[in-house]
């Protein structure tokens, strides 16, 4: 492989984890897989633009670059806003939908479809908000620092790879190492029993939808930095999303990440070698061989 695509296939493996992991922290939990989970990584995205584009209206200094970034301090704030902003969405999403859906004790297939349609309307709400033109968070041009081996990256791909390292870490020892991690693994095993027990169920799904939409937020800001905003950006990304939630395995986040790497990785060679008309095909390969012979992924264990 081309070292700059073995750089490209990190990159893009990073937003991807990101995502997988609300995506397995959500079906772990709610037991159901949540095809609406894409568009909170594009709700993210526009939240955290919209964000800093009344910041920069405010005060021009918000605009300017921090560092060796090409943002200024108007994309952090919009950031910490998006991620807040996304989870309320997330929350409220549940309320009106899955929530209800819950209570009448839906059954799995009904939790799909609405998710299907939760899709749709946020993706066309977003599209009529915000038209379907591509927007930026910066048109400000980077050069690429040499890395050795023939590698280079931009600073914000590099803080991009820094920022996902640390969520993962922080997500991981949140379910390890607190209270409310040990809640959420409770109710993953037996939601049932957990109650029993005096674990607060419906705490611990608000807790989830705001991981997962948190998370999904930050990757959008992500490939809306490294690349455009979009309202299509979470459809995209939906099919490597649930590739890498299950090549990792349902629950597992470092999995998750770990297989978000493997997809984005994957990605990168397929364009090298037989074109970038095949890319968006890898995940679903990887997806469909992972189903056949170990659908519990890398890291999960068979039921």
């Amino acid at each position: 492989m081309n070292p700059q695509a073995l750089m490209d296939g990190l990159i893009t493996g990073s937003m991807i984890g990101l995502g997988a992991i609300g995506v397995t922290l959500t079906y772990s939990i709610l037991r159901f897989a949540n095809f609406a989970h894409g568009e909170f990584i594009a709700w993210g995205a526009y939240f955290a633009l919209a964000v800093a584009g009344v910041l920069g209206a405010v005060s021009a200094g918000f605009l300017a670059p921090i560092g060796p970034f090409s943002f200024g301090w108007a994309l952090p704030i919009g950031l910490l806003a998006a991620v807040a902003l996304t989870g309320g969405l997330a929350l409220v999403v549940d309320a009106l939908l899955f929530g209800r859906l819950r209570g009448n004790r839906s059954t799995v297939i009904i939790m799909v479809m609405a998710s299907f349609g939760a899709a749709l309307t946020l993706r066309s709400l977003l599209e009529f908000i915000f038209t379907s033109k591509p927007a930026y968070y910066t048109k400000a041009l980077q050069i690429a620092l040499p890395l050795g081996g023939g590698i280079r990256a931009t600073p914000d791909q590099l803080l991009s790879l820094a920022v996902a390292a640390v969520l993962v870490v922080a997500i991981h020892l949140l379910l390890t190492r607190t209270a409310i991690g040990r809640s959420m693994r409770a109710v993953s095993e037996n939601p049932a029993l957990a109650g029993v027990v005096g674990i607060e169920v419906r705490k611990v799904i608000r807790v989830v939808w705001l991981l997962g939409a948190g998370l999904a937020a930050v990757a959008g800001i992500i490939a809306g930095l490294l690349v455009q905003v979009r309202p299509q950006m979470g459809l995209d990304l939906l099919l490597p999303l649930f590739a890498a939630a299950i090549l990792g395995g349902i629950g597992s986040v470092p999995g998750a990440m770990l297989a978000g790497l493997i997809v984005g990785l994957s990605e990168a060679l397929a364009v090298q070698l037989i074109g970038a008309e095949w890319r968006a095909a890898i995940a679903f390969v990887i997806l469909v061989l992972v189903l056949l012979l170990r659908p519990q992924g890398i890291f999960g264990r068979p039921e």
